[in-house]
């Protein structure tokens, strides 16, 4: 329960988390896709309200939240049930059809008394070594016990590549590899491409490019040829570290290859990494061997390029790609564009901006999504507008767009920031009630939270809570909980999480070192500051170094 008295959101309750006070029915996705466009034209963020920070508000997680003009229009969420009949008469009558047919069939099927004594030949004289006689098969001997093992092997194939499927599910690519090995080893094993991809992108989201090119060198010598999306998958493990130069080196090796020519989706992959790290020049060479090969940017590429120019600050190239997209009948602006657009503003705390853009994309008819409306309540968060935080998520109630998991870790981390333990754990209580899985990312808030409160008692209790939950330990939350212990000065137990941090074989990436540099200096230690930039440099060289995700 919200039974404190917060210094900005005065008194506040908890919600019930159980949606069925007549708030949503049942619904067909005909309707309720209608409705949501219908309500989101409704939508206007210039009419939202600008209260003062000051002011006591409510904020509340189903029907009891602060009303707001942007999100307050008169919304029927009534939806009438779907009816479907199945009749008792129907399946007599189909009984009966199938019985007739079945009785028809016996009684008028003619004798084969010829077909003993002329044998159809399916393939020419000397084609097949066999014949078409009608030899009898053997009995076979000790028939329990082959189906007995054939059981067993059965049981053993599920095991093991349920154990696989599993791992890769959870993300866990030091297990998945292991039990990948095992499989390899068994005799009946057979090479699929199926599998090898799903370890590749696997690879590649835990950014280990290195055992993606193991993998795929392995695949190529148990005989699978390779295609474009194997080679893609494997430059997106390279991209992801923006490791650009084998990322060109794996294209120019495509192009040698008649069946694995590079596509738009390659493309694509390649120049986000040189978006990334503003390496425009490159894009633009890219472009042009686009257009040397006939292919042609699409929406997802646009969109891409249009963040790296956003993000960087170019905002009249950004205009310019934009106005392109705008003119174009091949890859017109989309949703994913419109929300490109707003985190580009929303990040850099430009609201009126945001609102702006907003605006114009509703006139083109560009209708929004839950993750358009978590963009909105994550930078209200961050400039802690909380009356219109609150007034988005009562829209997308209303509206019938449901809260994610990057909903509530939006709210998660707006008092997380301010270091609000005790809504900020609400805000968790809820998100559990509710259903919803916790990620990485809620568990780094939480920590940060607690961090910022002064709380360092229930950083352990946390990390315990994340282990149990089997949530990926990846190197935005070992930097949370190395970042916690260094500001409560235990640098033992920093170094101990370090540790395990490289056992785990999660790479450390610049804000690692900076975070732990910073504590050695507060202590005086000098020697450990000028290891750690020798380890530093080693790491950077070998270029695996890596960016937090957030």
């Amino acid at each position: 329960m919200f039974s404190q008295t917060h210094p900005i959101f005065g008194r506040c309750k908890r919600a019930n988390y159980s949606i069925g006070q007549g708030e949503v029915g049942h619904f067909n996705s005909t309707s309720l896709k209608s409705r949501q466009k219908s309500f989101a034209r409704s939508c206007s963020p210039a009419a939202i309200p600008k209260v003062a920070m000051a002011s006591s508000i409510w904020l509340s997680f189903s029907s009891s939240l602060l009303p707001s003009t942007l999100f307050n229009k008169n919304i029927n969420t009534t939806a009438s049930p779907q009816s479907t009949t199945t009749t008792k008469h129907s399946r007599i009558l189909l009984r009966c059809a199938f019985t007739a047919a079945s009785a028809a069939t016996s009684t008028t099927r003619p004798p084969s008394s010829s077909s003993s004594s002329t044998k159809e030949r399916h393939w020419k004289e000397g084609e097949f070594p066999g014949i078409s006689g009608t030899s009898k098969r053997p009995p076979i001997k000790n028939i329990k016990k082959k189906l007995d093992r054939k059981n067993k092997a059965k049981a053993w194939v599920n095991t093991i590549t349920e154990a696989l499927s599993d791992s890769i599910d959870k993300k866990q690519w030091l297990q998945a590899l292991e039990v990948f090995e095992m499989l390899r080893e068994q005799p009946f094993y057979q090479p699929k491409e199926g599998t090898y991809m799903k370890l590749l992108v696997l690879l590649g989201k835990s950014r280990q490019p290195r055992q993606a090119r193991q993998l795929f060198d392995q695949m190529i010598e148990e005989g699978l040829e390779p295609t474009a999306e194997l080679y893609t998958a494997l430059l997106a493990a390279y991209c992801r570290e923006s490791l650009i130069d084998e990322g060109f080196s794996i294209l120019n090796q495509m192009k040698t290859l008649p069946s694995c020519q590079a596509d738009v989706f390659t493309y694509s992959t390649l120049i986000k990494p040189c978006v990334d790290n503003s390496r425009f020049e490159l894009i633009e060479s890219l472009y042009e061997d686009m257009a040397e090969r006939l292919i042609m940017p699409n929406t997802v590429t646009q969109n891409i390029v249009l963040n790296g120019y956003g993000k960087t600050g170019k905002f009249e190239q950004m205009e310019k790609v934009l106005s392109g997209m705008l003119e174009s009948t091949v890859c017109k602006p989309d949703v994913w564009t419109m929300n490109t657009i707003l985190s580009v503003f929303g990040n850099k705390g430009q609201i009126d901006m945001m609102e702006r853009w907003y605006e114009k994309f509703r006139n083109f008819g560009i209708d929004p999504e839950s993750r358009t409306f978590n963009i909105l309540i994550g930078a209200y968060g961050k400039k802690r507008m909380y009356d219109k935080m609150s007034s988005v998520m009562e829209y997308m109630r209303k509206a019938q767009f449901p809260w994610t998991t990057s909903t509530f870790n939006n709210v998660i981390e707006a008092f997380a920031d301010a270091g609000d333990a005790k809504h900020m754990e609400c805000t968790f209580d809820q998100m559990r009630a509710e259903g919803m899985k916790a990620d990485t990312k809620t568990f780094c808030c939480l920590i940060n939270g607690y961090v910022n409160a002064g709380v360092f008692h229930k950083v352990i209790s946390t990390v315990q809570l994340a282990a149990k939950f089997e949530i990926p330990e990846n190197t935005s939350f070992y930097n949370s909980v190395i970042f916690a212990f260094a500001k409560a000065d235990d640098l033992i137990e920093m170094e101990r999480v370090f540790k395990r941090m490289k056992d785990k074989h999660c790479l450390p990436n610049s804000r690692t070192y900076s975070i732990m540099e910073e504590a050695y200096r507060k202590k005086g230690m000098n020697d450990k500051i000028y290891d750690l930039e020798l380890e530093k440099q080693e790491v950077l060289t070998n270029g695996s170094e890596i960016d937090e995700v957030s």
